[in-house]
């Protein structure tokens, strides 16, 4: 059974960032992902609900790397103030990410980012960032946070006003839409077309934008609303990552 061990690391302002991360038994992983959480209802665990529900083992021991997952400001360990994956948000997944790109067993060629829901808003916008991530998986994201706030409902609406702000410097810092043309890693999209929180056009338009600057996407589309059941993304994501990993082992 990997072990699953826990750090807090600096933010690169000081701040500290909360990052569990498992390791397979395996002196030479294939690679490294990082998971970043969504909204979470209110509880606030952040990454320590990837340990929760088993996710770092499976994906850890299933494809032989190294699985880790991190906590956005203001969720878990990490400190806050929340921003709703603005620039803090994302200079933390970026000290995440250069966190596991510096450890001697990880070929930082090999890392893929993977955002769910309010993770995928901050992961796409440090896909614009990182040159070289290997690949991104998204979630159930928006990525036109001006345009997701005109249709949002109420309560979601008010987070963003508190945590972001309603100026047009706080929409485009959060929407990748508008920085497709910076994005150089291999793209999943996942979403539910019956989306109430972010509607199918959101992950349309972006897959649209990335063709277009000649980035590799796809975009699975499944019969569901925004929290997408496990076993519907089990068979993209597995032959996504197999791919990616070259695994000797089969994820499951």
């Amino acid at each position: 059974m990997p072990d699953v061990t826990r750090h807090l690391i600096d933010r690169g302002d000081g701040a500290r960032v909360e990052l569990f991360q498992a390791r397979p038994e395996s002196e030479r992983p294939a690679g490294a992902i990082l998971f970043v959480h969504g909204n979470q209802g209110g509880r606030l665990t952040g990454a320590r609900e990837t340990v929760d529900t088993g996710a770092l083992v499976r994906f850890c021991s299933g494809l032989n790397i190294i699985a880790a997952a991190v906590s956005q400001p203001g969720f878990g360990a990490s400190d806050g103030p929340a921003d709703f994956c603005g620039p803090n948000t994302q200079r933390a997944i970026i000290a995440a990410l250069s966190f596991l790109g510096e450890q001697p067993c990880v070929d930082a060629g090999r890392i893929v980012l993977y955002g769910n829901s309010r993770g995928a808003v901050a992961s796409a916008m440090v896909a614009t960032q990182v040159s070289d991530l290997r690949a991104v998986i998204l979630r159930s994201g928006v990525y036109d946070l001006r345009a997701a706030y005109e249709t949002s409902s109420k309560g979601l609406r008010w987070t963003i006003e508190q945590e972001a702000g309603l100026t047009s410097e706080a929409f485009l810092a959060r929407s990748a839409l508008h920085h497709a043309q910076k994005i150089r890693a291999e793209t999943v999209l996942l979403h539910g077309r019956l989306d109430e929180r972010a509607p199918l056009a959101q992950a349309e338009r972006f897959s649209d934008a990335l063709s277009d600057a000649g980035v590799p996407v796809t975009l699975h589309v499944f019969e569901c609303g925004h929290d997408i059941p496990r076993e519907f993304v089990q068979t993209a994501q597995r032959s996504f990552l197999q791919r990616v990993f070259n695994p000797v082992v089969t994820y499951h």
